[in-house]
């Protein structure tokens, strides 16, 4: 079977808690690497309001196969009742940075 990567994107509210999740992410082989981007601004409804915050964003790359170990993991960890964590899938890549990615992925 062909493993298939994913780009997953999840947001936090503040750079700590961005770096202290993926640290855990890369460290528990979860995601193979993680871009921290930001501040971000995000304008989203919440309980009935409409509200906006300062936000980092990860890009996490991941395969398909740990993408419910890696949500779970980062349900646990993330301060939101809610966390966005979306998973995109990677169509093409570079041959040896996908090599690297599905190496760097535990099982």
């Amino acid at each position: 079977m062909k493993q298939e990567a994913l780009q997953v994107m999840v947001t936090f509210p503040s750079r700590e808690s961005a770096e202290s999740v993926a640290k855990g992410l890369v460290e528990n082989r979860l995601a193979a690497c993680v871009q921290i981007l930001g501040p971000i601004d995000s304008i989203y409804r919440w309980q009935g309001q409409i509200e906006s915050a300062k936000e980092w964003l990860c890009l996490l790359k991941t395969t398909r196969e740990a993408f419910e170990k890696l949500a779970d993991f980062v349900r646990k960890q993330h301060p939101y009742e809610v966390p966005e964590i979306i998973g995109l899938p990677i169509c093409q890549g570079f041959p040896p940075y996908m090599q690297w990615l599905f190496q760097s992925i535990e099982g």
